[in-house]
């Protein structure tokens, strides 16, 4: 109301308050907004994982790139024509000269040179584990590369791990070693792997050790450019290096920043060779599995069960049990897990199953007679399941005089839609209470398996049947008298 003109008391009571009330309101949306982008763009940087060796996450391109990696032992030969590839020194070397910041490798054991063995002689076979041994020490000296090794505790003279001190001793690179005894009461550190630069990789069954380029028959994956699965893999490195630490224990659950969202339920997209592939890191024993990710037992089960035609194995050693330990202080065990789901697949599904196991100066007594009790199965389904051992020969002086080589070390699986390579033997021991890792990758399309020949899944296969159908494979007959 005005009187003479202007307000009265009542009305620029009124007109305060109102006041108030509107500057309440715009403070109350001021901080609205603050909240919502405090918990957009603040909040993600304040509670994401510290971990120095975490790198941003980068989506992956057509430039991921998987090449299957063999080893193919001195005298061992194939025919004209038959699938061959890249070899396990090419690759390696091809990892150290590439490496732009990092080398991460996590191995049992190391003997790139064969003094480490105490053998006198010359050794030609030798050559390429001395030159991963020198490029390794110019990588952490002259390049200014930081390189990283984690490894199972060295066993005297048998391992003595000789290359990795003198790698440190020369501040070329940082080493821990695992206590398996203090982390799992037994086992080793089983893994074979390199990781460059959070973004090439290598898996497979090839040791650090001269033999294993030269005199071993091995099979792995190399992946390039592809820092979505990397960044996947550098996870299970960190696992090792946590427990490499003095007195490291296996902890309850381990830290947020190493779980993982890819699993079979949540499968990592990656277009390898241009060709869509699902794929899943796996690891064992359970414990070293951090949230999310998939052990390696059941990784290898899954693949089984996926089959809908075949499965293929090639492994060194078979066995459904877990073996004893410290002079039977930890007795034998019973451990059917993959071999009741093998012939579930056999009887129940009619799958056709190949085993092809190794045999050489140091097989197993046990695992002939269990891989001769498949052979029953034969007479139930018609052939569905066969057992071949596959012999690497020894034809010359040098080859006599260098011990544990001429052997298939090979560690994978194929089936009609997956190709799984692993690091782990196949009894109870590897999958309990001892390191490993496996890479499993499906091509399979909406429509059925594809048949480029350029997926992972079908150049294993072609592996796998060179084999099978090689001169060095044997058919596993039953003894006379049986």
């Amino acid at each position: 109301m005005f009187v003479n003109g202007g307000y009265t008391a009542a009305s620029e009571k009124a007109i305060s308050k109102w006041r108030k009330t509107q500057m309440i309101v715009v403070v109350v949306f001021t901080i609205c907004i603050l909240a919502v982008l405090c918990n957009l763009l603040v909040l993600p940087l304040l509670f994401s994982s510290s971990s120095e060796y975490n790198t941003p996450d980068i989506p992956c391109t057509s430039k991921c790139r998987v090449v299957l990696v063999e080893s193919i032992p001195e005298n061992l030969t194939y025919p004209d024509g038959a699938p061959s590839h890249v070899s396990t020194y090419q690759t390696w070397l091809n990892l150290i000269l590439s490496a732009e910041k990092t080398i991460d490798i996590a191995s049992f054991y190391w003997t790139l040179r064969p003094h480490d063995l105490n053998i006198s002689g010359d050794f030609p076979s030798a050559k390429e584990g001395e030159t991963i041994f020198k490029e390794l020490m110019k990588a952490g000296t002259n390049r200014s590369i930081q390189i990283r090794i984690a490894h199972s505790i060295p066993d005297g003279t048998y391992l003595p791990n000789l290359d990795v001190e003198e790698l440190v001793a020369a501040k070329a690179a940082e080493a821990r070693a695992l206590n398996f005894t203090r982390l799992m009461g037994a086992g080793i550190l089983h893994t074979k792997m390199w990781l460059v630069d959070d973004k090439h990789f290598y898996v497979g069954s090839a040791n650090i050790d001269f033999r294993s380029l030269t005199q071993v028959k091995e099979l792995g994956a190399a992946v390039y450019n592809c820092s979505c699965l990397a960044q996947d893999m550098s996870k299970l490195f960190e696992v090792y290096w946590k427990l490499g630490e003095d007195g490291a224990t296996v902890p309850p659950k381990w830290p947020a920043d190493l779980k993982t969202d890819f699993n079979f339920n949540n499968t990592l997209h990656v277009p390898f060779n241009n060709t869509d592939a699902r794929v899943v890191l796996s690891s064992s024993p359970p414990p070293f599995c951090p949230e999310g990710r998939v052990s390696d037992i059941d990784a290898i089960l899954h693949v089984i069960d996926e089959a809908k035609s075949f499965i293929k194995i090639a492994v060194m050693d078979y066995l459904p049990i877990i073996p004893e330990y410290g002079s039977r202080s930890i007795p034998q065990l019973f451990w059917p897990v993959i071999d009741d789901r093998l012939r579930k697949a056999a009887i129940e599904r009619g799958v056709t199953v190949q085993i092809l196991g190794s045999i050489w100066n140091h097989t197993s007594y046990k695992m002939l007679p269990y891989l001769r009790s498949f052979k029953i199965i034969d007479e139930i389904r018609n052939n569905k399941v066969d057992v071949k051992l596959f012999r690497v020969p020894t034809s010359t002086d040098e080859q006599k005089k260098i011990p544990y080589v001429r052997v298939n070390h090979n560690k994978y699986m194929v089936t009609d839609n997956v190709a799984y390579i692993g690091t782990s033997n196949w009894d109870g021991s590897y999958f309990t209470v001892t390191a490993g890792i496996g890479l499993t990758v499906n091509n399979t399309a909406t429509d059925g398996p594809s048949e480029d020949p350029n997926t992972l899944q079908k150049q294993l296969l072609d592996v796998f049947n060179r084999d099978w159908n090689s001169e060095y494979a044997e058919d596993l007959i039953f003894p006379a008298g049986n």
